[in-house]
C-alpha cells in the first residue's frame, strides 16, 4: 500500500465523508433590502441635520453663539482675599501664602490667621508676615540673564549668592521674587516680579508655558535616544516627552530643547537618565521672552507691550 504524505494541519479522519459544495448565499442589494429594510430618518423641524464631516485642509465653519444670560456683577465690597493680598505684596505666589497662613507666619491687626479664604479690607486692615508689615505695592517685572553659581530659591539659609544680590535696590526698592526656577548651574532667561497672579499663572501646569534650553552634553547624542526623548521616557516621578528637539547647527552634542514641563531639573534628569552628563544647560526662551542684548547677569524692565503679551497668555 502506498504511503501518501498528508499536508500539514487539521484534517478530518472520516475519509468516506462526502463533501459536497455548500451552497452559496446571494447577498444581493435587493435581497439584503426586502429582509432588513433599513428605515430612513426624517428631520422634522424641530430635529437638525448633522453637518457633513469636514475633509482634511477645510476651514471650520463658524457656529453662531447661543444666547446666554449674563450672571448679575457681585457688588465688590473692597474686601479681598488674604492670599492675594500677600502675593500682590511681592512675597510669594498665592499657593506659597496659603502655606504661611497655615503655618501662621501671618496676622491680621495683630491676631494670627490660619484660616485659608480669609478676606480683609486692605485700606483698614494692618498685615503682618512674620512680624514685618506688607504694604500694596506697584507692579513690577525684571528680565535677567541669569549667569551661573547663583541660586533661585531665596528661602534657602545656606545660599552664599542668590539672584537678587544683582537687583539694584535703588532701581527697583520693590520686593520681587524669581517666577519658576534655574538650578545653580543653569543660566539664561528668568523672570522676576512681585505680581502674584500673573506669576501663578506662568508656573501652573495647566497652561503649559513653553520654555526653550540649549544643552551641552559630555558625548554626541545617539540617534536611538534622540527618537526616545521625542517619543517619551519613563522618569522616577512619571512620564516625560519633549515638544521638539534639534542638533543645534548639527553638532551632536549641543542640543536644543523645548519643553513644557516645570518639574524640578527636568531637562538635566531626561539626559541623565540616557547615560548623558549635562557640562552646559541655557534657558533661551522662556514665554516668549528671550535673552537678547543681554549680557551674562544684567536685567532690565520689561515694556508695557511685553507685560500685555504676557498677562493675555500671548506668548507662544
Amino acid at each position: 500500500m502506498e504511503n501518501k504524505k498528508r499536508p500539514y494541519g487539521r484534517r478530518s479522519t472520516d475519509e468516506n465523508r462526502q463533501t459536497s459544495p455548500k451552497p452559496r448565499r446571494s447577498y444581493s442589494r435587493t435581497e439584503k433590502t426586502e429582509e432588513h429594510p433599513k428605515p430612513r430618518r426624517s428631520y422634522g423641524k424641530t430635529e437638525e441635520r448633522p453637518a457633513p464631516r469636514r475633509r482634511y485642509g477645510e476651514e471650520k465653519p463658524v457656529q453662531p453663539r447661543k444666547a446666554t444670560t449674563r450672571k448679575k456683577p457681585v457688588e465688590d465690597d473692597g474686601l479681598v482675599r488674604l492670599n492675594k493680598f500677600i502675593a500682590n505684596s511681592g512675597i510669594c505666589s498665592r499657593r506659597e501664602a496659603d502655606t504661611y497662613i497655615q503655618t501662621g507666619l501671618v496676622s491680621v491687626n495683630g491676631v494670627r490667621v490660619t484660616e485659608l479664604g480669609t478676606k480683609i479690607d486692605p485700606a483698614k486692615d494692618e498685615v503682618r508676615f512674620d512680624g514685618e508689615r506688607l504694604k500694596g505695592e506697584k507692579k513690577v517685572y525684571v528680565l535677567m540673564n541669569k549667569p551661573k553659581d547663583f541660586v533661585t530659591t531665596l528661602a534657602d539659609p545656606h545660599a552664599e549668592r542668590t539672584v537678587m544680590d544683582l537687583i539694584s535696590k535703588s532701581r527697583c526698592p520693590e520686593r520681587i521674587y524669581p517666577v519658576g526656577r534655574l538650578d545653580k548651574a543653569t543660566t539664561g532667561v528668568l523672570l522676576l516680579t512681585n505680581d502674584g497672579d500673573l506669576a501663578e499663572k506662568l508656573t501652573h501646569p495647566s497652561h503649559g508655558v513653553r520654555k526653550i534650553y540649549q544643552a551641552t552634553l559630555d558625548k554626541n547624542l545617539k540617534t536611538e535616544d534622540f527618537d526616545k526623548i521625542l517619543d517619551g521616557i519613563e522618569l522616577e516621578d512619571g512620564p516625560i516627552a519633549a515638544d521638539a528637539l534639534s542638533y543645534v547647527e548639527g553638532v551632536k552634542n549641543e542640543i536644543g530643547l523645548e519643553i513644557h514641563s516645570g518639574r524640578n531639573r527636568i531637562v538635566r534628569r531626561i539626559f541623565e537618565h540616557l547615560g548623558y552628563k549635562v557640562k552646559k544647560l541655557d534657558r533661551v526662551y522662556f514665554a516668549g521672552l528671550t535673552k537678547k542684548n543681554l549680557r551674562r547677569g544684567a536685567w532690565r524692565f520689561l515694556d508695557d507691550k511685553e507685560v500685555g503679551l504676557l498677562k493675555m497668555g500671548a506668548f507662544e
